[in-house]
């Protein structure tokens, strides 16, 4: 029977994605009694957490999201806490190193700031944190839940990242600090997106000081260790996993793209390849708005979400390098190096020592990451060990070698195409359209991380969205 004389399936709520924020969602609609169907494009559930085995000793490691913290991340906390999760700390102790792009490494304490010869009350370590004191007024200036309205919206808003550092945020210095923040969180270089959805962005994570640091507070404070009630698949995909469990059985169709939603009066008609049509009341949409081209809608979408699909991803990679022992803790360095020029742009320690699991997780993010990614396989991970060794040997005699290297490639996947979130250019988000980023079209209402209030482009984010979403849908249908 072809796929067009197949009846349709008839449920109160389609949701479309099986990550944090459509499982998160999935969850309050199961419990307020609609019937409902999650349809997913991969052939797994989580989105962009992924954790895989990191080599044959048996540890574990995250190709995507990873940390939460216990304080102003309290959904994500309350789930690591419901499931019994074991939250370990980030390790911050120790020595960074620093690579400029003249080549030149140097090491700095884990809480000092990167730039080669600065000392405390030196010229240029006034003018960094003068710069991180300018755009720190800024954030605190702009209005979380609308910040078109915001003091400084219309002007920042006509302006990219990088001009607002080279006009406002202390000439050199501040353009240098503005596209270490673009590329770190975002995966973008500062001129490539607008200076008031950065400001944005970092509201939405408490601040500048907590959206960059891994103490206590801040955006790279815990990581999920292992689930106790469960022996496998520790890490952050268990999120996941753990939330896909609590739903009606079956509910999770996997590798089920939707091509198509077609939407009346009545409700919406959600078409899958290669699977059936879900005829539905409502339909919660957790995919970022860059692939809203992926589907076709009918009616169109309305030209402020279809503005919102021009926003851009990041290029956000990883390299997992996995080590017989922390060598590098022993001789008194943090794991975290950081370079100008790449492939390697920073580094976290991401050991969990009671699994023997010792790794340092490298990041690719915006430009380095791009032109890396060019190479052959066999190229991208020569490069990357190549500067990896060169930075490590100017302070330790002996750089080991690797157990195992693994590598994640978000942009080549094609349900995902970038990381973190989707990020606007410069006048968008002052416009209509990005008045329109959480606003329901009809029957389809719009949730995922970049369209969180709080903690954008990270797990807390999906995951608050997926809540949002669901208490629409809820309170729609009962009426």
């Amino acid at each position: 029977m072809s796929p067009a004389l197949i009846e349709p399936v008839d449920v109160d709520v389609v949701i479309v994605g099986a990550g944090l924020s459509g499982l998160r969602a999935a969850v309050d609609i199961h419990k307020s009694g609609l019937s409902y169907v999650v349809l997913e494009a991969m052939d797994r559930v989580g989105g962009k957490t992924l954790s895989v085995p990191d080599s044959p000793q048996g540890g574990v490691v995250d190709f995507g999201a990873a940390w939460i913290n216990d304080t102003s991340q309290v959904e994500m906390y309350r789930l690591a806490k419901d499931f019994g999760f074991e939250l370990i700390e980030q390790t911050a102790t120790g020595l960074n190193l620093y690579q400029d792009n003249k080549q030149n490494t140097v090491s700095f304490p884990y809480s000092g700031m990167p730039f080669p010869g600065c000392r405390r009350y030196d010229k240029q370590q006034a003018q960094l944190y003068e710069a991180f004191g300018q755009m720190a007024v800024l954030v605190d200036r702009s209005d979380p839940e609308m910040p078109w309205l915001g003091p400084d919206a219309k002007r920042t808003d006509s302006l990219t990242l990088a001009e607002l550092g080279e006009k406002e945020i202390g000439g050199g210095i501040g353009s240098v600090v503005l596209n270490v923040l673009s590329r770190a969180c975002l995966g973008l270089e500062s001129s490539e997106v607008g200076a008031l959805p950065v400001i944005d962005y970092v509201k939405a994570g408490t601040g500048l000081e907590n959206i960059s640091s891994d103490l206590k507070d801040s955006a790279q404070y815990l990581r999920n260790r292992q689930d106790k009630s469960y022996e496998c698949i520790p890490a952050s995909l268990k999120f996941s996993t753990r939330l896909a469990e609590s739903l009606n059985a079956a509910a999770v169709k996997l590798s089920m793209p939707i091509f198509k939603i077609t939407q009346s009066d009545e409700g919406c008609m959600a078409s899958t390849s290669p699977g059936p049509e879900y005829r539905c009341k409502k339909v919660l949409l957790s995919v970022p708005s860059t692939l809203y081209l992926l589907i076709e809608f009918t009616p169109s979408l309305p030209a402020t979400k279809e503005a919102l699909s021009k926003s851009k991803l990041g290029y956000y990679s990883k390299t997992i390098f996995v080590f017989k022992k922390p060598w590098w803790r022993d001789a008194g360095f943090s794991g975290a190096i950081a370079s100008d020029t790449g492939p390697i742009v920073f580094s976290r320690d991401t050991c969990v020592p009671n699994d023997k699991q010792y790794s340092i997780t490298c990041f690719h993010v915006a430009e380095p990451g791009k032109q890396w990614s060019k190479l052959r396989a066999e190229d991208r991970r020569e490069a990357v060990l190549k500067l990896f060794r060169a930075m490590f040997s100017t302070v330790v005699d002996d750089v080991p070698e690797p157990i195992n290297i693994i590598e994640k490639e978000w942009t080549k996947d094609p349900w995902a195409r970038g990381a973190p979130s989707p990020v606007m250019g410069p006048g968008v988000l002052t416009s209509d359209a990005g008045k329109a980023v959480r606003e329901p079209v009809g029957h389809i209402h719009f949730i995922g991380t970049e369209a969180s209030l709080v903690w954008k482009g990270y797990m807390e984010g999906a995951v608050q969205s997926g809540i949002r979403g669901a208490k629409e849908v809820i309170a729609d249908l009962a009426e």
